[in-house]
């Protein structure tokens, strides 16, 4: 793992942020320009965004380098990546933003208040697409998880580092990882499940059609539950779903 940090105006010392952004990327160049320049005016004074590469060979790096606070290089793989740029995170609380998920207007104020009365939290959630279903399967994918204290990457899970450092971080898993760090957390306490809404790319929901898609995540999700490994689900994913790109994972559903 290879961290590139910006250096203090004038050498000084840089007081520790409240709240640290980890986003972990692979060959997002596309459009991460736009992602990142849509995130800096929500950061704020006293936060930092923390890009994790997970060995991109186009311009994500390059482009990474113009907004964020610091880049972290390492193996792909998001719960790997995600768990390198916690390692280096100096803020009391921590948010893991998918690169295709855009928080919403004073996210970060929303985080650091909930964060003062539980341990962990998520937001709900809005997909991109217009398709009518998407209305539905949001609507769906918000109660699920707000019934069963269960998140998932695509709704911008937040913590506390204590208590993200307490359960292990992430397991190296292929799948189910934002699952299995929900089910540790949650050991712990409550999330706080704030209304606010981030809104997550529909395109994996609209390239790989949207019945078909939401049966898929039904599968893997009940096989997990009955004890299937996620290398298992993985490989089951690679056949009908895309783990072409490593990082790559479920969709929220």
């Amino acid at each position: 793992m290879e961290a590139l940090s910006p250096s203090a105006p004038g050498g000084g010392q840089v007081k520790s942020p409240l709240v640290s952004v980890v986003m972990p990327v692979l060959n997002e160049a596309a459009t991460l320009d736009s992602v990142l320049r849509r995130l800096g005016p929500l950061m704020g004074p006293g936060h930092e965004l923390i890009v994790v590469d997970g060995g991109s060979t186009d311009a994500t790096v390059e482009i990474a380098t113009r907004y964020a606070s610091e880049i972290v290089c390492a193996r792909a793989g998001r719960a790997h990546q995600m768990n390198a740029g916690a390692a280096v995170a100096r803020g009391s609380f921590l948010v893991f933003l998918h690169a295709d998920t855009a928080l919403p207007r004073g996210a970060l104020e929303f985080v650091t208040e909930a964060l003062r009365h539980a341990e962990w939290g998520r937001f709900d959630v809005r997909l991109s697409g217009s398709h009518p279903a998407f209305r539905i399967i949001e609507r769906l994918m918000c109660w699920r998880s707000r019934w069963s204290g269960i998140a998932t990457g695509d709704q911008a899970v937040f913590v506390r580092s204590e208590s993200f450092r307490a359960v292990g971080g992430f397991p190296e898993m292929p799948l189910m990882e934002d699952v299995y760090l929900s089910r540790c957390l949650l050991a712990r306490g409550r999330p706080a499940c704030l209304r606010q809404r981030v809104v997550t790319s529909s395109r994996r929901w609209e390239a790989g059609g949207i019945v078909r898609t939401v049966l898929l995540m039904w599968t893997l999700r009940a096989a997990y539950a009955c004890g299937v490994s996620p290398q298992r689900l993985a490989q089951h994913y690679r056949a009908h779903g895309d783990l072409a790109n490593p990082q790559s994972t479920v969709p929220e559903r």
